[in-house]
């Protein structure tokens, strides 16, 4: 998110920039293009990461956490050491799920490949199934 953000201000800077160089004699209309420049960028930039952030679910709390960590655990119990990583890979897993990925067994084995831990595609098959019975049933 911080690329399409970053790209976004650059995008935005560089049109200040063409806007700035342009020809035009009136200056309010220059103020005007700008603005309206500035204020699209800032608005594909919000569309993304809203796009992104679509299919992830909210953050768990409560038992509905310790369920999520809990099937996490099942597959491997070194991968909830860091549970709030754990819970970030779970959440970015379910938006793959739900949206379509061609290999979720694999994705899940590589998103969860952290902190000397390396998951198998059938560990990558487990964990999907624990989130799909926990954090993204609907996928």
């Amino acid at each position: 998110m911080r690329i399409r953000t970053t790209t976004a201000v650059v995008v935005a800077i560089l049109a200040v920039t063409v806007a700035g160089c342009s020809s035009d004699k009136g200056s309010e209309s220059k103020a005007d293009t700008t603005k309206s420049t500035v204020a699209e960028a800032s608005r594909a930039s919000d569309d993304s990461g809203a796009a992104k952030n679509a299919d992830m679910p909210p953050e768990p709390a409560g038992a509905e956490r310790d369920a999520v960590l809990a099937a996490i655990r099942d597959v491997n119990g070194n991968l909830t050491h860091d549970e709030d990583k754990a819970i970030d890979a779970a959440r970015n897993q379910c938006a793959s799920l739900v949206g379509g990925a061609t290999s979720p067994d694999r994705e899940a084995a590589q998103r969860f490949s952290y902190d000397g831990v390396t998951l198998t595609d059938d560990d990558g098959s487990h964990i999907n199934f624990g989130l799909r019975k926990t954090l993204c049933p609907e996928s």
